[in-house]
């Protein structure tokens, strides 16, 4: 025999379920993503690709390479315009501010370094490399810039004194041309992308020993370092993932999907967040749940080509924002897109 209340129970739980449902997908759209588009800075007269960014925390700047122009923009944030524009360098590629010196530092993938005055961008000198130099960082404890450069022949990290301008004498060889590297600042170690050998090599620079992790993943060229928590995060684009490394061990503990080709990528410590800006037009966040563990936060849609940018944290008003490089399109100029930063 039926069972009435049986039947009445079921009734009741087809009838809520679509509510419940409801509920839920209601519920999903008030979290507020992990960024917001709130504002975007005019790039004019500039076409073409754009490159890699540097910050000049204590005047608020923003130092743009605006490789398909021949040209690196000067940003003022707090104006939120172009002040200044520095003309004639050759397919400009990485940039690094030493506020020490007052020195900018921009490398053309024609092979020279180009040194200006922080304040007035007079040239103050230049160094030949030879080749494609490419990403540039800045050590501020030694006053030294680290220079990425060269092919499979040359490829290599240099290094030049930001006070005097000098090249010094020694450099560490790899073998192939260094992409994104970083270096640690409570031990010796560089991590740099070797994307022609598949590999990530680590250099020890005070024994300048060299040793080297392979990569099952191909085109690795952003990386970013949570040296507090010993991970690396390395984007590939062949497929697109997001690579994650022990720096204790050299084991890759995590693999996602992410946003297709990438050229930057940026560690939230204080979110414990990952940013990876990808050239398709999307913007891919990932939330470290562990060191080990990682999930997609939101994969947010932005413009094509947009795979550049630049993560300031915290600023002067008190916000933590992300600025996205958008190039140039058939309706509209270049501009940097400015994200702010959401809490949970």
């Amino acid at each position: 025999m039926r069972n009435p209340y049986r039947s009445a129970l079921f009734l009741a739980l087809i009838t809520a379920l679509p509510l419940y449902l409801r509920a839920q997908q209601n519920s999903a759209s008030l979290v507020a993503p992990p960024l917001i588009l709130t504002g975007a800075i005019p790039l004019p007269n500039v076409s073409g690709r754009i490159d890699h960014f540097a910050i000049d925390p204590l005047h608020n700047r923003l130092f743009v390479s605006a490789l398909g122009n021949n040209t690196e923009e000067i940003v003022n944030l707090s104006g939120q315009a172009v002040t200044h524009t520095i003309s004639g360098i050759p397919h400009p590629q990485g940039v690094v501010y030493s506020p020490e010196t007052n020195k900018l530092f921009v490398g053309s993938d024609q092979g020279k370094l180009y040194i200006y005055d922080g304040s007035t961008f007079a040239l103050l000198a230049t160094l030949d490399f030879g080749d494609d130099v490419d990403n540039l960082r800045y050590d501020p404890a030694d006053k030294r810039v680290y220079v990425g450069y060269g092919d499979e022949k040359t490829g290599a990290i240099a290094m030049v004194d930001a006070a005097s301008n000098q090249r010094l004498p020694e450099e560490f060889k790899l073998g192939a041309h260094p992409e994104s590297f970083q270096l640690a600042s409570s031990s010796p170690e560089i991590y740099v992308n070797l994307p022609d050998l598949k590999q990530i090599a680590v250099i020890n620079r005070r024994t300048q020993a060299i040793s080297r992790w392979p990569l099952k993943f191909e085109s690795n060229f952003p990386m970013a370092l949570d040296e507090s928590g010993h991970r690396l995060f390395v984007a590939t684009r062949t497929p697109a993932r997001l690579v994650v490394f022990d720096t204790a061990t050299g084991r890759m503990v995590a693999a996602l999907p992410a946003a297709r080709d990438s050229d930057d990528l940026y560690f939230d410590s204080t979110r414990k967040r990952i940013y990876v800006p990808g050239g398709e037009g999307s913007l891919s966040v990932f939330q470290q749940v562990d060191p080990d563990h990682y999930s997609l936060l939101a994969k947010l849609p932005t413009a094509l080509g947009a795979r550049t940018g630049g993560y300031l944290g915290k600023g002067r008003k008190g916000f933590a924002r992300l600025y996205l490089a958008v190039p140039a399109r058939a309706d509209h100029g270049a501009e940097l897109w400015i994200y702010t930063l959401q809490d949970e």
